[in-house]
């Protein structure tokens, strides 16, 4: 098995057994990573590179607003958010704008870090309540 494959079977291994706010962290981290792609796509004036990443990004934010349930407020206001992150990264693939592709970025990296906290918080809840 070569190390492409190692790191494939790592990686699906990794997805099989992480808990639901694991798979959320893991899918910020990978529109955050997919969105720098995109970035440097367009800095090395590779169109392809820089499409392909920013619609994977894309996919990813589409997959947050699915998984919304909307009869919760706060749901209400985190599609508006997801929303606003997928037209930026929309008009910045359309524009081959880095500009909007930095705004996305740092909007889902504020988004990862308090999804980190609150993973903190839940855990220690957790732990106290046993």
């Amino acid at each position: 098995m070569n190390a492409a494959n190692t790191a494939n079977v790592y990686k699906n291994q990794q997805i099989m057994t992480a808990s639901p706010e694991e798979l959320i962290l893991m899918l910020y981290n990978g529109a955050i990573r997919f969105i720098s792609e995109s970035i440097q796509g367009l800095e090395q004036g590779n169109l392809e590179k820089a499409n392909n990443a920013n619609l994977r990004a894309q996919n990813i934010v589409k997959e947050f607003v699915c998984a919304l349930d909307m009869q919760y407020e706060i749901a209400q206001g985190y599609y508006k958010l997801y929303d606003y992150i997928e037209y930026r990264l929309i008009q910045a693939n359309i524009k081959k704008d880095k500009s909007q592709l930095e705004e996305a970025k740092t909007l889902l990296l504020d988004l990862r870090d308090t999804w980190v906290q609150a993973m903190k918080i839940a855990k220690t809840q957790r732990a106290v309540a046993r």
